[in-house]
C-alpha cells in the first residue's frame, strides 16, 4: 500500500464529510427554526461497503 496516497485519500474523503456534515447540519437548524437555545443530539455512523466497520460517534451541539 501507498501510505501517501491512502492519506491524501483519506484526507480529502474526511475533509468532504466535515464540510458536508456542517452545511447540511447548519441547514437544517436553520429550516427548522432551532436557534435560540438547546442542544441537538447528534450521532454519526461511519461505515465502509463490505466490511464490519462501524464505527459511531455521539455528541450535542449547543444551540446558543
Amino acid at each position: 500500500m501507498d501510505e501517501d496516497r491512502f492519506n491524501m485519500s483519506l484526507r480529502r474523503f474526511l475533509k468532504e464529510v466535515g464540510v458536508t456534515s456542517q452545511q447540511a447540519i447548519e441547514s437544517f437548524v436553520r429550516e427548522s427554526g432551532l436557534h435560540g437555545g438547546g442542544k441537538l443530539k447528534m450521532k454519526m455512523v461511519l461505515t465502509a461497503e463490505g466490511t464490519a466497520l462501524q464505527h459511531v460517534i455521539e455528541g450535542d451541539i449547543d444551540l446558543g
